[in-house]
């Protein structure tokens, strides 16, 4: 009977020794890890509540359109100026976000006369998302100081209207890079209605954002 139980007891030991060698040999070997940086397929959860994003951006503006009080389309003796921005924003959830932007643009007159005006706006925005591919869309309202310059100097701050389409490719985590494209709408309203003129710009930028 002691002979038997011995014996029951070393076989066992050795059905079971295979097993121990097994789980000793998959310890040691290196375990498969999932990329921190998954950016297969769609991913609209990629942002939460409480990410954030600076932005910096610099490009072009074209003056388009001038229109008066009436409608009626005035002549344009505005050229191509450049424009720079430093923007913030802060998500609500996996798409939604809001915001603000301040911004500066000159561009010159064919007087040889200068125009600079500084918008500052807050705004709100819906970001669509990819893969690695973002696209928001925002619309800003704020006031824009304005700073005409010729022999004398004309200052004016009125009411400053953006929407914007953007496309992003995130690099990294930490860093996307795209493109901007938008309208301003920049109206200065006198006293006199027949002197008020309707501003219309189209920007176009590059723009790079870090999240955090």
């Amino acid at each position: 009977m002691k002979f038997r139980l011995v014996f029951g007891v070393l076989a066992l030991c050795m059905g079971l020794s295979p097993l121990a060698a097994q789980d000793g040999d998959w310890n040691d070997e290196p375990g498969e890890e999932v990329p921190a940086d998954d950016w297969s397929g769609f991913m609209p959860s990629l942002y939460s509540r409480g990410d954030q994003a600076f932005g910096i951006s610099f490009g072009v503006v074209v003056p388009t359109l001038f229109t008066g009080s009436g409608g009626e389309i005035l002549p344009r003796n505005i050229i191509i100026g450049g424009t720079g921005s430093l923007s913030y924003d802060y998500f609500l959830g996996s798409n939604f976000f809001v915001g603000g932007e301040l911004q500066g643009m000159f561009a010159s007159t064919l007087g040889d006369h200068m125009l600079f005006i500084i918008p500052i706006t807050l705004r709100a925005g819906y970001q669509f998302i990819a893969g690695r591919f973002e696209f928001p869309l925002s619309l800003g309202l704020g006031v824009a100081p304005q700073q005409f310059r010729t022999s004398k100097s004309y200052g004016y701050a009125g009411f400053f209207v953006k929407p914007r389409v953007s496309a992003f490719f995130r690099f990294n985590p930490d860093w996307s890079f795209g493109i901007n494209t938008a309208w301003w709408w920049v109206p200065q309203i006198t006293r006199n209605s027949s002197d008020s003129v309707h501003g219309h710009f189209f920007e176009a930028t590059l723009a790079v954002r870090y999240h955090f």
